[in-house]
């Protein structure tokens, strides 16, 4: 299936998250693209499908989750770079400037990275969840300078509506090394 939407779900507790997880599956017919520990000590569910069935296995996920539940998302027509960022599969096609949106949420951090890419022509080069991040996640995005900064604005702005942002930075002409390669 191809994703049209996708759903995340942020639990403090890792036991909820094996309960949200398996109530979100049977709740609708959606695919499973990640469900994971991350740091510190939180569980992550992340789910694509139709946008129907993504809501309906959000909505039944939070509430198996009850009072666990920090945070969740459902975007529906989810931009398709959003899926090899997060895998980690994209190679750098340009490094006219490097924008960076930092949040203290996962879900926080995807609705920003995908305003961000609807926003302006960049591209989309990496999504970090919470693995060794301390439980934050961030984003990166190459392109010319004012389409980065524009990305990182719209990004930014979604975030900080939740009070989530951790920090945003456009970085002119970087270095070879900060723009990702070795990293």
């Amino acid at each position: 299936m191809k994703a049209q939407a996708i759903g995340l779900i942020e639990l403090s507790s890792i036991a909820s998250g094996f309960l949200a997880t398996d109530t979100m599956l049977k709740a609708a017919e959606v695919d499973l693209l990640l469900n994971r520990t991350i740091c510190s000590g939180k569980y992550m569910i992340l789910i694509g499908g139709s946008v129907a069935s993504v809501r309906a296995s959000v909505d039944a996920g939070v509430v198996a989750g009850g009072a666990a539940v920090i945070d969740s998302c459902m975007i529906p027509n989810v931009h398709l770079d959003l899926f090899p960022a997060i895998a980690g599969t994209v190679v750098i096609q340009s490094r006219d400037a490097l924008g960076i949106l930092e949040a203290f949420s996962v879900a926080s951090l995807i609705e920003g990275a995908d305003a961000a890419v609807k926003a302006a022509d960049v591209q989309l080069v990496e999504i970090r969840l919470a693995m060794a991040l301390g439980g934050k996640a961030f984003a990166r995005f190459t392109g010319n300078v004012g389409a980065v900064q524009a990305a990182v604005e719209a990004g930014a702005a979604v975030i900080s509506q939740r009070g989530l942002l951790v920090n945003k930075v456009v970085i002119p002409s970087p270095v070879v090394g900060v723009s990702g390669e070795g990293i």
